[in-house]
């Protein structure tokens, strides 16, 4: 039948019933049965079919050329009342109907052929029920007409639908999901073991596989059985340890236990190369994991099937089960996912499971594993090795680029490169998703992150230097090298500022110049000329890229001193004002000070300089800040607020916490005395020094002291750009390390004839504000949360923005209210940046491995593929290097100060040629290595 003549079947409904309660029975029903009907039919294909008895009221129907009006519907199964009250279902009935399928039929001799699954109707002792036949009239019979069992025309699969029929048909698609429930499935993605570089991988096999339990030729066929036989041979000697506890958690199960599946496994995919990112299982091997807390070693089995079994899903031709039970405590190393991509790793390769068949007992399956892992090692590492090679090959052209050399070539290959992105720097900072938002906030963050820390340096220096260089003068030097450097900057990512390394050089200036009774602004001026020299031939001749040879080490290793300088430096202010105010009360108490009025003047005199509330109120500020700082910081860490809220109160945690603090003081003690920084308003701002005033050994000893200087501009500012431009942080308009130094020297020239601190590129300024205008997403890789950058504006409009509020901030908040903040604050500010810069440093995270339990160690990449001593040796080296660092660094004596960036500077050839010696490559690479 066509779809034309199915569509004009005509469903017809039940005659109209008697009155009286049975008729309004019959006429509900009626309807009901009107109405599902004419859905089941209108959704059901029709499919030609011939009997005899069709044929025939086909051929009436052609005969008469008037369609037949009456249709039959068969349902099956359907229950019938019959005359006594009581179902009943005829034995020949039994045979033809299966109670699982529903069939709707049209008289006119094409009957349908699609079925639809209808639930059967409960058990007879639920509805006291029986089945017998029964016909559905058009409405021209009123009558019921009787079917006879023995009828020929009527099949036997043939049901009346009464009301409870209807019944049946409305609870038809509840009652079919009686039975479901809910699965939760989650795949990952997990890298394959490196036993060339990963240590752990040949250490795993070595050890869990000589007592590892191996069985061969397994005659089991179902899953459940599999593993009974398995989890039995392995004969864990646990004291709290059941064999129930493994199956309970290596299977999910149901209330009922009516199915068992493996809760965690891992298997090799490939992809098949087709569109649409298609993929296949390996199903001829499966690893089954999971982690007990009544266990407290690893314990692992391996078992080879008799032959080829469908064990289900994904494990249709499986051959070896892989099952690993590891302690739910473990160390990062050895837990149950490590243990399991081991022996993945393995089982993998195609080769190995070849081999592994072939083995006849279970010592050759063993030695067959054993000598897979170490050809897999050779393998690694051979591959590793002419990788190193080829870049050995390639070094002078990796670090000086190809061509011809000449002076100034990367400074004007950087020029021409960067002056193509020009324009874009600044409409970068505009156009874009979120870009006006982005800009406002690190506006903000600018503003303050250099403001504050200006007036600490500005209060640093002037300690330092006996008012020579002011709060004042910072601010100023400030606004001025921030605005320069955003316009003709290479990399408009860097901040610049001036630094504590800084300050501690600028004390050895004015301490020799005093010893030597030379003026300190013209010594300090030709210093800075002398360095800015050292500084253009560095850029000319392209030294900056000997910077690629300095490691991750050493700028963990600077950055590290930094903090320890952000930290010495306010221990010495504490220190200080208790040697003022707290220890000047020693001898207050002496009665004797009371005999005469002369000794009693002195007495108050005495009082005054004895404030031990100041000192208290000293500490208690600047931890607050500090305190206040890290809160706010890690704030994005909490569930509380908002996700965007949390993002926001972490971005302005630097000025929040300082304001709160300074209010806190000016309000909550304001009867006690703090101290605030000087103005010393009778020194100028800008003074050009008079650099001929100085005896012609005085410019002997300035060149040494410039020479010494300019490895410390060197190093931190190319270890600024280096961090900046890492690849992590998805850059795209290119590095300009040797154009930025050139601005650099520049720029501190002026700022050296004028008496202004110097300043070059700063951490952690320069990758926070990276930070602040980057878009940022979480990540989970092996159950670890990280972030990632997808996105950097790379834009100079916040860094023009926020300097020239620094500006105005210059002639407008000063002295007040800017003079309002206490130093104590302000040492707290350089407490909380001490400390968060030590985020994602490496050698801080080794450090705090020494005191670390083994079970929390984290999984990161050196701890997989370096032996644990190791770790801690290269650990060692680190930090003798770093104490000898802090040790030419913080010296009381200045010509011992003023080497050490002279002492840095020799750290990278002793990475290159004695650490070699004590740590091999291939576990450097891991520990030094860019990644």
């Amino acid at each position: 039948m066509s779809s034309a003549e199915r569509s004009s079947v005509p469903i017809v409904p039940l005659p109209d019933p008697p009155s009286g309660p049975a008729g309004t029975t019959r006429n509900c029903a009626k309807s009901i049965i009107d109405r599902k009907l004419r859905k089941f039919a209108s959704e059901t294909s029709f499919a030609a079919t011939e009997t005899a008895s069709e044929s025939s009221l086909e051929r009436d129907e052609k005969k008469e050329k008037n369609p037949i009006r009456t249709r039959v519907f068969t349902v099956k199964p359907v229950p019938k009342l019959n005359g006594v009250g009581k179902r009943q279902r005829h034995d020949s009935e039994a045979s033809n109907s299966n109670g699982s399928e529903a069939t709707v039929a049209s008289g006119a001799g094409t009957p349908m052929a699609r079925k639809a699954h209808f639930r059967r109707p409960k058990s007879a002792s639920e509805m006291n029920t029986s089945f017998t036949s029964a016909t559905i009239h058009s409405l021209e019979s009123q009558g019921l007409l009787p079917v006879q069992h023995g009828d020929e025309r009527r099949p036997s699969n043939v049901y009346v639908l009464d009301d409870d029929s209807i019944h049946e048909f409305d609870d038809d698609q509840n009652d079919e999901y009686d039975n479901v429930t809910l699965m939760y499935a989650k795949h990952e993605k997990i890298p394959m073991k490196d036993f060339g570089s990963e240590i752990r991988a040949t250490m795993d096999i070595d050890h869990l596989l000589n007592k590892a339990v191996l069985l061969l030729d397994l005659q089991e066929t179902s899953l459940e059985e599999i593993f009974a036989k398995i989890i039995h041979e392995m004969d864990i000697q646990e004291p709290e340890f059941t064999s129930e506890q493994v199956r309970s958690v290596l299977f999910t199960q149901d209330a009922g236990n009516q199915f068992h599946i493996l809760s965690r496994t891992v298997q090799s995919i490939c992809t098949t190369g087709t569109t649409g990112g298609s993929f296949d299982y390996d199903q001829t091997w499966i690893c089954a994991l999971c982690m007990l807390n009544t266990v407290q070693h690893r314990h692992v089995a391996i078992a080879r099937l008799s032959h080829p079994t469908n064990l289900g899903r994904t494990m249709q031709d499986l051959r070896f089960i892989i099952i690993v039970i590891a302690p739910s405590r473990a160390k990062g190393t050895k837990t149950a996912l490590e243990t399991t991509r081991t022996f993945a790793t393995l089982f993998a390769d195609m080769d190995i499971r070849q081999r592994l068949v072939m083995a006849q007992t279970v010592d050759q399956f063993r030695a067959t594993l054993l000598a897979a892992a170490k050809e897999l090692a050779m393998d690694q590492n051979e591959w590793r090795e002419r990788k190193s090679s080829i870049h050995l090959s390639q070094a002078k052209e990796h670090i000086f680029g190809p061509g011809r050399w000449y002076p100034f070539r990367g400074l004007l290959g950087e020029f021409k490169r960067r002056l193509n992105y020009y324009a874009s720097d600044f409409y970068d900072g505009i156009y874009g998703h979120k870009t006006i938002q982005k800009i406002i906030s690190t506006v903000v963050f600018l503003y303050f992150a250099c403001l504050l820390p200006a007036i600490a340096f500005g209060v640093l220096n002037d300690d330092n230097t006996n008012g020579g260089i002011n709060v004042p003068k910072v601010i100023f030097a400030q606004a001025i090298g921030g605005l320069f450097f955003a316009f003709f900057g290479g990399q408009p990512m860097i901040i610049l500022l001036t630094t504590v390394p800084l300050a501690i050089y600028i004390k050895v200036i004015y301490k020799i110049s005093q010893e030597l009774g030379y003026d300190f602004f013209a010594m300090y001026a030709c210093v800075g000329l002398f360095c800015q020299m050292f500084l253009i031939l560095y850029s000319a001749t392209e030294l900056c890229s000997l910077m690629k040879l300095a490691t991750r080490s050493a700028e963990e290793m600077f950055s590290l001193f930094m903090a320890i300088a952000f930290i010495v430096e306010s221990v010495r202010a504490v220190h200080a004002s208790f040697q003022k105010n707290y220890f000047a009360c020693a001898n207050d108490d002496d009665p004797k000070r009371n005999l005469t009025t002369t000794i009693y003047n002195t007495t108050v005199e005495t009082m005054r300089d004895c404030r031990r509330d100041t000192s208290m109120c000293y500490v208690f500020l600047m931890l607050g800040t500090l305190w206040l700082g890290l809160f706010l910081y890690n704030f994005r860490k909490t569930p509380y607020l908002t996700r965007s809220r949390r993002e926001w109160l972490a971005d302005y945690a630097l000025p929040a916490s300082v304001l709160i603090m300074t209010f806190t003081g000016a309000y909550l003690f304001k009867e006690i005395d703090k101290d605030m920084f000087n103005m010393r308003e009778e020194i100028p701002l800008i003074k050009v020094a008079d650099v001929f005033s100085l005896p012609w050994q005085g410019y002997f000893v300035c060149l040494l002291l410039g020479f010494s200087l300019s490895f410390l501009f060197f190093i931190d500012q190319n270890i600024t750009s280096a961090i900046v431009n890492n690849s992590q942080n998805k850059l795209k308009k290119g590095t300009t390390q040797n154009l930025d130094l050139f601005v650099v020297a520049i720029l501190n020239s002026f700022l050296s004839l004028v008496g202004l601190p110097w300043m070059h590129g700063a951490l952690p300024h320069s990758p926070l504000h990276l930070r602040a205008l980057a878009d940022v997403e979480e990540r989970v890789s092996q159950g670890h949360v990280h972030e990632v950058i997808m996105n950097v504006r790379e834009t100079r409009v916040a860094t023009l923005i926020a300097h020239i509020l620094i500006l105005l901030s210059t002639f407008y908040l000063l002295p007040f209210p800017l003079r309002w903040i206490p130093t104590s604050v302000l040492h707290g500010l350089f407490l909380y940046m001490a400390l968060t810069s030590l985020t994602g440093n490496e050698m801080f995270e080794r450090l705090l491995l020494l005191i670390t339990e083994q079970q929390a160690y984290p999984p990161t990449h050196y701890i997989r593929k370096v032996p644990q001593r190791k770790v801690h040796l290269f650990t060692g080296c680190q930090l003798v290097q770093l104490l000898i660092l802090c040790g030419f660094g913080f010296s009381p004596y200045p010509f011992i100060e003023m080497v050490f960036p002279i002492v840095c500077f020799f750290f990278l050839p002793i990475r290159h040629t004695l650490i070699p010696r004590l740590i091999d490559y291939k576990y450097l690479d891991a520990l030094d290595g860019r990644h």
